[in-house]
């Protein structure tokens, strides 16, 4: 046999050349290729390069725990963009126009809180087909057609509601425009007739003066305010023990459970020829509804809403007229102590009337008294009204 000469023998690796695929198996060395034939490059899963940085064609895994983290760094600050936003807006728009550092002679503050809400039958931006939508009349001015006086405290939350024909001395006072001191007479009058002759300062004087509690702040809406109020919130579900009908407020109701839009609302609120109880009746009514809209109000659908919670707000505001040292946080306070009075939480009541003279009605004094040094002390109301 032929004999095949072989050539000098192949130098060791480690001398300086590495090492040479072989081509055994088919052409192919597993040990070197597999890499390639499972993506796996330099022996590195997934397709990486040395350090882990991603291979050609590669994209990085997602890095979710810095995902979750900036996208709740997004939402708190969007958050407190739009809440801060939302309070300015809303602060913007109270009308402090009520100064109370006027009024005269003033009793001492008692513990707790004390509001004094007044609705006027103010016609301010109303036109004529309003008024006759909303039986309203044309009068001039403004008179008050209710008035409540509702104490926030620690011993849970009363609302008193004080008839408009309610018998009062009208005490000496500072002229709110004049500011000139008119010295008392012993002048005997509607409550109502107070706000009639010198507005809201002398309203607080007046009650003030003849109960001996000290009002920490007033707010009064008008006929508009209070019907856009209502129809912002989509109406206002109340249940009417018996049918009513009035010609003069435009009432005609059949008793049961009942949804109430801005005009029937201010017709329920301002009835009293329909009773004979009158304007007794009238003041239930009024607390009645008042606490069912601020409970229709606090619901989610419209605080969570924001195309009804706006509106709803902007309403509201636009149509309140509060006192200089008025609070967003202190009308948000007098808003769910209402609802709280609704829910049960607190005490609704008339002023205690012990009769009437010339048409007027007399407070009971004894229970005046008692009622006002429970306030002032934010103590357990005893007292009960008509």
């Amino acid at each position: 046999m032929r004999q095949v000469r072989r050539g000098p023998a192949a130098p060791q690796y480690g001398a300086g050349v590495p090492q040479q695929p072989s081509y055994a198996n088919g052409g192919y060395d597993d040990a070197y290729d597999s890499g390639y034939n499972t993506g796996q490059v330099y022996g590195n899963p997934g397709g990486h390069g040395p350090g882990g940085t991603p291979g050609p064609g590669q994209r990085p895994a997602p890095n979710w725990r810095r995902r979750i983290k900036w996208t709740a760094i997004t939402l708190v600050t969007v958050l407190i963009v739009t809440s801060v936003g939302t309070y300015f807006w809303a602060d913007s728009k109270l009308r402090r126009e009520v100064d109370l550092s006027t009024v005269i002679d003033r009793p001492q503050s008692g513990s707790g809180t004390n509001y004094l809400i007044v609705g006027s039958d103010s016609r301010e931006g109303m036109t004529k087909a309003d008024e006759k939508k909303l039986h309203t009349g044309a009068a001039e001015g403004k008179r008050t057609d209710s008035m409540m006086i509702l104490h926030v405290g620690d011993n849970g939350d009363t609302l008193i509601s004080l008839p408009r024909d309610s018998n009062v001395e009208i005490p000496s006072y500072k002229g709110s425009t004049s500011g000139k001191v008119y010295p008392a007479t012993g002048r005997q009058e509607k409550l109502n007739a107070a706000y009639a002759e010198d507005g809201p300062t002398l309203l607080v004087r007046t009650i003030e003066y003849n109960t001996g509690l000290h009002i920490d702040h007033y707010v009064e809406i008008g006929f508009q305010g209070f019907a856009n109020i209502v129809d912002a919130v989509g109406g206002v579900r109340i249940n009417i023990d018996k049918g009513f009908k009035d010609k003069w407020s435009g009432a005609d109701f059949q008793a049961g459970e009942q949804t109430l839009n801005g005009q029937q609302a201010l017709a329920f609120v301002r009835t009293r020829h329909a009773f004979a109880a009158s304007d007794l009746q009238r003041t239930k009514n009024q607390q009645k509804f008042l606490a069912a809209l601020a409970h229709e109000v606090a619901t989610p659908s419209t605080v969570l809403n924001p195309f009804k919670f706006y509106p709803t707000m902007g309403a509201g505001l636009d149509s309140l007229i509060v006192d200089k040292d008025m609070s967003l946080w202190s009308l948000a306070s007098m808003f769910w102590a209402m609802k709280g009075v609704n829910g049960g939480d607190g005490t609704s009541m008339n002023m205690p009337i012990s009769g009437s003279t010339g048409g007027n009605l007399v407070w009971d004094k004894a229970k005046v008294k008692t009622l006002v040094n429970e306030l002032n002390n934010d103590q357990k109301i005893t007292v009960t009204g008509s």
